[in-house]
């Protein structure tokens, strides 16, 4: 398990995980609006794919949406693979 910080602007922000060795492994978004974001880009550096990586961060992304009563467009195609393997996450996606 990785420590995932989120940095969130007005517009938009990422997940964020400081990796041992100096890299960052992300999922970035944007706001579509007060109620909906769009998750645009995962990235996890070479090294370190296959471990799970991006999944904590979807995870993560999906526990804040439902805390905070937000949708999901899930642009990026890691995250809409997710959405299709969680039918349980089908409330969130936003229309």
């Amino acid at each position: 398990m990785y420590e995932i910080e989120k940095q969130d602007g007005a517009n938009g922000g990422r997940y964020v995980i400081f990796l041992d060795n100096g890299e960052e492994a992300e999922m970035t978004f944007r706001r579509r609006d007060e109620n909906t974001i769009i998750i645009d880009h995962t990235m996890v550096p070479p090294a370190y794919r296959g471990k799970g990586i991006a999944e904590e961060l979807v995870n993560r992304g999906i526990a804040d949406a439902r805390a905070d009563g937000v949708k999901i467009v899930p642009l990026c195609s890691y995250v809409a693979t997710q959405f299709r393997r969680h039918p349980e996450w089908t409330d969130l996606l936003a229309q």
